[in-house]
């Protein structure tokens, strides 16, 4: 019985294989195809010999009717003008402070605030030069101050200068006072009167100036003197101060005087009436107060008085300088 159990099972066994072999695939292949089709391609961006080159914007209309227009602006080409400020932004009172609070106690305010900051009157006074110059056995004296007074725009200007040998008379001596307007933010022009004083003789002189700081930091001091007796003369300063470190500073000075017309009283020929190039090394201590010491050179064209008559004498010297520089 045992014997006839098994073959009975071996028979259904061997049937169900039959039936099973007899019946179609229904396998879904989807998945594999789905694979396939989002497998990178190894030979993508690869332009194989023999094809043609496919167009990115293939399938696209690209006319103008279907891209919208973009308007331009002149200055910016490619961006769209900026629209303009709406017109309340103009509107309204010149100070949004008066919208808020007692437009006359505002205004009130904004005097006394100019009063304090942007009216207020200062001074200075500089001694740009005291020194004693050697040369030719012979020692002398020389000053050269200025100074001022008075707001951002006007100001009242005072300058003097002068020179003379120790143990002798005055050589020269001359004082201005102009009244001083800036016409631009790095530059006064300056008019009023001078007074010149000479053994010889004085003059008295109307001048018109300009002074300020030019490009690239020179100072500049230019003007023009007519006297009393009709003479016309003229002169021309430059400074520049070159530093070597915080306090050690090098200035180089030059000056040009120059006149209209011969003035033997004065010892002055007509044209260039001197010329003087300097060089004054400085330590400042503080910024208002630096010794300093130099070299100046200086030629004159002019007259000189001889038993044969007035007639007319070139010179030129070279002489040492030891002086004090000062501020306040």
């Amino acid at each position: 019985m045992r014997g006839f159990a098994t073959g009975l099972s071996m028979l259904a066994m061997i049937a169900f294989g039959a039936r099973a072999l007899a019946q179609p695939q229904t396998h879904d292949h989807s998945n594999h195809e789905q694979q396939e089709q989002i497998a990178p391609d190894p030979h993508a961006g690869h332009r194989m010999p023999g094809m043609a080159r496919t167009d990115p914007h293939a399938g696209h209309d690209m006319t103008s009717a279907s891209m919208p227009e973009i308007e331009t602006s002149a200055d910016n080409p490619g961006r769209p003008p900026e629209a303009p400020p709406p017109a309340a932004a103009s509107g309204g009172p010149v100070h949004a402070a008066d919208l808020y609070f007692d437009p006359a106690v505002m205004q009130e305010a904004r005097t006394l605030l100019r009063a304090e900051n942007g009216a207020m009157r200062t001074g200075a006074a500089m001694l740009d030069e005291f020194e004693t110059t050697i040369g030719d056995d012979e020692e002398s004296y020389a000053w050269d101050a200025q100074g001022w007074y008075g707001g951002d725009i006007k100001r009242f200007w005072w300058k003097s200068d002068g020179e003379g040998d120790f143990g002798d008379a005055l050589e020269e001596a001359e004082l201005q006072l102009l009244y001083g307007r800036a016409f631009s933010p790095y530059f006064d022009l300056q008019a009023g009167m001078r007074q010149v004083y000479t053994p010889d003789a004085d003059r008295s002189d109307l001048v018109l100036g300009i002074q300020g700081l030019a490009p690239y930091w020179f100072e500049i001091d230019v003007a023009a003197f007519l006297s009393n007796e009709g003479e016309l003369r003229a002169r021309a300063e430059s400074e520049y101060d070159l530093r070597v470190t915080q306090r050690l500073i090098l200035q180089l000075h030059a000056e040009l005087n120059l006149s209209a017309e011969d003035i033997p009283e004065l010892a002055i020929s007509s044209g260039i009436t001197s010329v003087e190039v300097g060089l004054r090394l400085r330590y400042e201590f503080s910024r208002r107060f630096a010794p300093y010491a130099g070299i100046q050179w200086t030629g004159t064209n002019g007259y000189t008085s001889e038993t044969i008559g007035t007639v007319r004498k070139d010179s030129d010297e070279t002489r040492f300088v030891i002086g004090l520089r000062a501020w306040y």
